[in-house]
């Protein structure tokens, strides 16, 4: 690809004057990928009852199920350098779309262990096309400026996904089979694909392939490693904290597993509003306070957490998903401001799957390590600190504007 295809500092500048409405629309519709994508690799988790019962599973195979389609989201994560560089960001995005569609529907036309898979697996790499494509597509879309208010408009996505789940799983049941939900899944994606190439704006400029000499020079700078552990945390305090939470209230806590499900899916509504307020103070504040702020409050209310009495758990519960939330606005917005503008697909294909790896795996086996050992109040407790211990690391993350 020729430079001059990359958005330059020229055309930010000339952007910058712009008002941030008319870019609504176009950001939609990559939030519409976004959440269909997402809710394609979390629609398992409110069907395993039913999974289990129909293919008469245990929970170590239905585990292995989620566990195929992270490994193949992390290694599409990796791998959509190499697919946006053949193509460019607008087509890895209708790829990655297409592909998820048919991966759907693969599990939902067979019966067969290995089929099922097989599908899972091609779902989640399918999946890891779109997040670098779509982080480059949307901070081209807008000046730089206004990035802290796409990107929170962008993670309604994921947040609107933990919340439709459980509620199209109990709709839908009643209509048609699991598969048959994998299925409607899969047409929305395929529909979602079909639309982006007719009417979608923005990506038509190419990636960077990973190769050796850009993960040379990404791996020079000290700041996409601290992206790296901040990630970890931030994945960790959302996604290991929800995977957790209900074993741990039932558990430790004597709740009741029906109140525990509830709780859990109520206090993920709040976040919808949170995006918007963590992209605000993103671009009033600016990415390192926000950070900052971030990761200490939300290290505070892990641990409380672990800390109060079961008559005081409920509002944590509330209130820590809000504040974890707030985490990815300001991360992808620092990650965005990490090395030149043309491998910033690079940096986050890099970030965001060493993030799920850590935080979302060895940060959920860590806490399942301890519930296993009684301990469950301390392992919030350990990851609360570790999140907190973030805040002092921000002061040493340096940003493109400031090197300027």
């Amino acid at each position: 690809m020729a430079e001059s295809e990359v958005p330059n500092a020229e055309e930010l500048e000339r952007n910058a004057s712009q008002s941030f409405l008319p870019y609504v629309g176009p950001i939609l519709f990559l939030v519409g990928i976004f959440f269909i994508n997402f809710l394609s690799r979390i629609i398992l988790s409110p069907l395993m009852p039913t999974v289990e019962g129909d293919l008469k599973i245990g929970h170590d195979e239905a585990g292995s199920f989620f566990f195929l389609i992270t490994l193949g989201y992390c290694v599409g994560l990796f791998l959509s350098g190499f697919v946006s560089s053949r193509l460019d960001h607008r087509r890895a995005i209708i790829l990655s779309s297409l592909a998820v569609g048919g991966a759907l529907f693969l599990v939902g036309a067979t019966r067969h262990p290995w089929g099922i898979r097989s599908g899972l697996f091609v779902l989640g790499l399918a999946a890891g096309f779109y997040l670098p494509s779509g982080i480059s597509t949307l901070t081209s879309l807008v000046s730089q400026r206004h990035w802290g208010k796409a990107i929170a408009i962008h993670e309604l996505a994921p947040n609107l996904g933990f919340i439709v789940a459980p509620i199209l799983t109990e709709v839908l049941l009643g209509w048609c089979s699991w598969q048959g939900i994998l299925i409607v899944i899969g047409v929305a994606s395929l529909m979602a694909g079909a639309v982006f190439a007719l009417w979608g704006k923005g990506g038509s400029f190419s990636g960077e392939a990973p190769n050796l000499r850009t993960l040379k020079s990404l791996l020079k700078e000290p700041s996409l490693l601290l992206m790296m552990a901040f990630f970890s945390l931030g994945v960790g305090a959302s996604f290991g904290v929800y995977s957790m939470l209900p074993l741990y209230l039932v558990s430790e806590k004597g709740i009741d597993r029906t109140w525990a499900n509830t709780l859990l899916a109520l206090s993920r509504i709040s976040p919808l509003a949170t995006s918007f307020l963590a992209g605000w103070m993103t671009d009033r504040l600016g990415v390192k306070q926000t950070l900052k702020t971030v990761f200490l409050t939300t290290g505070l209310a892990t641990a409380m957490m672990g800390i109060v009495p079961v008559q005081w758990i409920v509002p944590v519960i509330f209130l820590q998903p809000i504040l974890a939330t707030a985490f990815f606005p300001a991360g992808f917005a620092a990650l965005a401001r990490i090395g030149s503008p043309h491998i910033k697909n690079v940096a986050v294909s890099l970030t965001v799957p060493l993030g799920f790896l850590i935080g979302g795996g060895a940060g959920t086996a860590g806490l399942g390590l301890a519930g296993e050992a009684k301990l469950f109040f301390l392992g919030f407790i350990l990851l609360g600190g570790l999140i907190s211990g973030g805040a002092a690391l921000v002061r040493y993350l340096k940003l493109a504007d400031e090197k300027r």
